[in-house]
């Protein structure tokens, strides 16, 4: 596997980060999270993983068959983990990041999903996909709907699993297909597969168009890390955070984490659009502010 990843650090230049994203579809930032923060969200979601069974019913065999046996995931991290909503959702420099990706295109971004995949010994090579096939109803050519990451919460290395990626794949004619057609494509060459080996705290951060999947676990330890993406605020999230959050749960987040999981108002009048997601036609964010949710 010959292909490269261009690397930054957590005080890079945003523009920098998403001039290399535009070209390549993908970043690895090292040091994104500082050692406090990972040891934090560690210790939080240690309960929720060790009670998550990999073999739990899905809502469709294909997700079971593409996750495999041995994937542990918890869901709604945020609701889970305060430090992994205040200081990896809430992160700065992913922020600035959606901020000159999605905002062009939505009055607001939100949270897609926020998922803890923790890879067991005996995993498989995870299917190559693009993760914006959960919009394929979008018609072709769009805008950017997505930016995507996976964390690194312990060290990722090509034998434990680390994510494949293949850059500048967001750029290839088919991204144009539809999902179903992409599939039966010829499988991508070796060389031009990228492995994301990073220290715990790093991300590799995506493109909603760039194709990746999660490596095998040739090791005895499991890899964990946790898939956080980002979306434009008017579609609908991969996840349903208003349920994996609830309103009781979220009120105690602090506000810039209740907008990102959705609870503001998507507000496009200024923008010569209309509005989404109102409650009694006002920002739901208000009415959680006032304990009225």
């Amino acid at each position: 596997m010959g292909a490269t990843i261009e690397r930054f650090g957590p005080g890079a230049d945003p523009d920098a980060v998403c001039a290399a994203i535009g070209r390549d579809g993908v970043v690895i930032i090292e040091g994104l999270l500082a050692t406090d923060v990972v040891e934090r969200v560690n210790a939080e979601v240690d309960g929720a993983a060790a009670a998550a069974d990999p073999a739990e019913r899905l809502f469709n065999p294909v997700m079971e068959a593409f996750h495999g046996p041995y994937t542990k995931q918890v869901t709604g991290v945020p609701g889970i983990s305060r430090t992994f909503a205040t200081d990896v959702m809430c992160d700065p420099l992913l922020l600035a990041i959606c901020d000159r990706i999605l905002l062009p295109s939505c009055a607001r971004y939100q949270l897609n999903i926020g998922h803890l995949l923790q890879r067991g010994p005996g995993a498989d090579d995870q299917w190559l996909h693009r993760d914006e096939a959960v919009w394929s109803d979008v018609p072709r050519p769009a805008p950017e709907l997505q930016l995507a990451s996976v964390i690194a919460l312990v060290d990722f290395t090509a034998e434990n699993g680390a994510t494949r990626i293949v850059p500048g794949s967001h750029r290839w004619p088919d991204r144009e297909l539809s999902p179903l057609e992409q599939a039966a494509q010829p499988a991508p060459d070796p060389d031009l597969v990228a492995v994301a080996e990073m220290p715990a705290g790093s991300a590799v951060v995506y493109t909603g168009g760039t194709i990746h999947g999660g490596g095998g676990n040739r090791t005895d330890s499991p890899r964990r890390g946790a898939h956080l993406s980002y979306c434009l605020g008017w579609l609908r999230t991969e996840e349903n955070n208003y349920l994996s959050v609830p309103p009781r749960v979220a009120a105690q987040l602090p506000r810039q984490a209740q907008e990102l999981l959705g609870y503001a108002l998507h507000d496009s009048m200024q923008r010569g659009g209309g509005y989404l997601g109102t409650v009694r036609l006002q920002d739901p964010v208000e009415l959680l502010a006032r304990g009225e949710l």
